[in-house]
């Protein structure tokens, strides 16, 4: 399967590292050139216990990557995973979903077949539905499922919690 996880923080870095540990053609992307540079040279922009291992090995593989360009990183993929920054408003602490519909925009603007479209960042209820309504402005409804995989990784333990 052929995966793109949109979001190379903690939990779209390492559910990208482990799912391309699975077998799967993976590649991560970020809008920050210089993370995306790190990973490139297995500089890892977090800590977590195996992880730079994991990533290495599955570069050399060549069944993990990395990119700034989200339209030509999703095209083809089968499934992408919105693995985004969800920070607390100032104000009212509710989670800012800014990210998570930018992303979804330029999915909907970027995707050449049926795909599945998973949010696996830490969202409200409610979210997948406006997701899905950002698509559909652009995509046939038979071009994409919106589905959810909630977060659950804690740190220090994420890539056993992944597996």
């Amino acid at each position: 399967m052929k995966i793109a996880m949109i979001g190379s923080g903690y939990v779209g870095l390492v559910s990208g590292a482990c799912f391309a540990d699975f077998g799967h053609q993976v590649i991560c992307v970020d809008k920050e050139k210089s993370k995306i540079d790190k990973l490139d040279n297995n500089i890892m922009p977090i800590y977590e216990p195996g992880l730079a291992g994991l990533v290495q090995r599955n570069v050399e593989a060549g069944r993990l990557s990395f990119s700034t360009n989200l339209g030509e990183s999703v095209n083809d993929c089968d499934a992408v995973f919105i693995a985004v920054g969800t920070p607390s408003r100032r104000g009212d602490g509710h989670a800012d979903l800014s990210y998570v519909y930018a992303a979804a925009e330029e999915i909907a603007d970027a995707v050449t077949k049926p795909t599945v479209i998973v949010t696996k960042s830490t969202v409200p209820v409610g979210t997948g539905d406006e997701v899905e309504l950002i698509l559909s402005r652009k995509l046939p409804a038979d071009q994409f499922a919106v589905v959810s995989n909630p977060e659950f990784l804690r740190e220090g333990a994420a890539i056993d919690d992944f597996k």
